[in-house]
């Protein structure tokens, strides 16, 4: 990312909780105005912690996809979806690295030639591999807080 772009993002630290799955989905419907491409960020969270429902709530802020329709990418790796952002085509990209554990695995995936300028990459587990922690512009961790409640950490660079 050049220095212009890195100027067109602000540097921001927010804290949600959420008592559902539809608490989750609201939050990420609100975060899909905060993270306007080009931006790779990680989405950290213990397995069920509301990573991928998460970004059913950024899909549908962002027209991209329908809640129901946005699914764990636990073996394809990689979801796409099309949407816009303040009138602006967006290419939602969707990572789940849980089933790799070498940097020599990410070659195959093609990261570099995803980070298009009118690129939202969220990927859940990144934080397991140095390349993506280097190029990341933030994180956004899930964390359980009793039941069915969450707390959502967004920190954006």
């Amino acid at each position: 990312m050049s220095k212009g772009e890195a100027a067109e993002h602000e540097s921001l630290t927010r804290e949600y909780e959420t008592k559902s799955s539809a608490g989750t989905i609201a939050i990420g419907r609100k975060l899909a105005d905060l993270l306007a491409p080009p931006r790779l960020l990680i989405l950290r969270g213990d397995l069920g912690a509301g990573k991928t429902t998460l970004v059913k709530g950024i899909a549908a802020a962002l027209g991209a996809a329908d809640p129901d329709e946005v699914t764990s990418p636990t073996f394809t790796l990689v979801h796409e979806y099309a949407g816009e952002l303040n009138g602006k085509p967006v290419k939602l990209l969707h990572l789940d690295l849980y089933r790799l554990d070498a940097e020599r695995q990410l070659d195959s995936l093609g990261l570099e030639e995803m980070r298009t300028p009118d690129a939202l990459i969220l990927v859940e587990w990144g934080e397991k591999f140095q390349s993506i922690r280097k190029h990341a512009d933030g994180e956004i961790s899930i964390t359980f807080a009793g039941g069915d409640a969450r707390k959502i950490d967004v920190n954006l660079n």
